[in-house]
């Protein structure tokens, strides 16, 4: 079953939708932006889905014949556009896809839907051809363009489209879902919620990774011991990160989590504002041995460090001056 109440947030999009479908004042054409995970598809399906709701509510009733078809995935009316090329979608995919079948009438089905996941892949050649079928679609077609990228889509098709921004999700509303439903420790859960910055398909990626569980054991415990480890540890970490093929920005991420919890315990002596609840000990002891403004500068290392290595600064090299830099504030 797939109802708009099953998504978690988003609500002023479901809102939308269901005054929508209520009002029967649907529009042609939908750009859902947001990052990956954010549940961009989820949206795009549970409205295709009460669109073609035999029931005609403003949610799917999940057990008429079309809400059935849709379930099993084999609805003839909502076709999901493919694209033979990995970094793009070309002219002959949206013309074979969309543009031609757009013609023939609903098989069974008040509308006729298509969605396009990874539409910023769209080239300037396909916009283009699909400009005159969003401009005067037939009353049945309905187009869906999931993208990571609105920016990716030329103006003239961004001014035709209703544009829907996801936004993040409460850390609460994701921290409650992957203890409840994927029965997360509640600590694991702290960090898989601050780690993906409000993205719930993330949390839930994260919180099943095996190399997210990988970074954690490495990089906690160089920030752990980072006042008492010998620099020739610290690298040995370092080379450990990197041949265990660890994503190195999650990595920085990561460590300025660490030290965030020590600016805020610093800050505020309150322990419930922890991401890292259990490491209480070590975090009170870097923060007894440190400054407010040595935190700042650590911080500040951490993202040069993250500029650095987009600008292909020897890796070794820009984790080692980071490394220095978190040595030299915390005495």
């Amino acid at each position: 079953m797939l109802r708009f109440e099953d998504i978690l947030g988003h609500e002023q999009i479901k809102e939308y939708f269901k005054n929508a479908l209520e009002r029967h004042q649907v529009s042609h054409a939908y750009i859902l932006t947001g990052e990956a995970g954010m549940g961009r598809k989820s949206l795009a399906n549970a409205f295709a889905m009460a669109l073609q709701c035999e029931a005609g509510g403003s949610d799917p009733c999940g057990v008429c014949h079309s809400c059935r078809q849709f379930l099993s995935g084999n609805h003839p009316d909502v076709i999901y556009v493919r694209h033979e090329k990995a970094g793009s979608i070309g002219v002959d995919d949206v013309r074979g896809q969309i543009i031609n079948d757009v013609e023939i009438k609903p098989y069974s089905s008040p509308y006729k839907i298509y969605i396009v996941d990874q539409a910023e892949l769209l080239t300037p050649q396909a916009q283009n051809a699909l400009l005159k079928t969003i401009e005067e679609p037939p009353e049945y077609a309905v187009l869906f363009f999931l993208t990571t990228n609105a920016e990716a889509f030329l103006p003239t098709i961004l001014s035709r489209c209703t544009v829907l921004k996801l936004k993040p999700l409460y850390d609460q509303v994701i921290r409650k879902y992957l203890v409840e439903h994927n029965k997360v420790s509640p600590h694991q859960a702290d960090v898989c919620t601050a780690f993906a910055r409000g993205n719930l398909g993330k949390a839930i990626a994260l919180s099943s990774s095996e190399e997210f569980m990988r970074l954690q054991e490495i990089v906690l415990n160089l920030m752990k011991h980072v006042m008492d480890m010998p620099i020739a540890d610290m690298l040995a970490s370092l080379k450990e990160m990197k041949d265990a093929n660890l994503n190195i920005k999650d990595c920085l991420d990561f460590m300025q989590l660490w030290f965030r919890d020590i600016l805020m315990f610093k800050a505020t002596r309150d322990t419930s504002l922890f991401i890292f609840k259990d490491e209480y000990r070590y975090i009170n002891e870097i923060a007894d041995h440190s400054s407010f403004d040595g935190i700042e500068k650590i911080l500040a290392a951490i993202d040069k460090a993250k500029v650095r290595l987009d600008a292909n600064v020897n890796y070794e090299l820009a984790m080692e001056l980071m490394l220095l830099v978190m040595k030299e504030n915390i005495i």
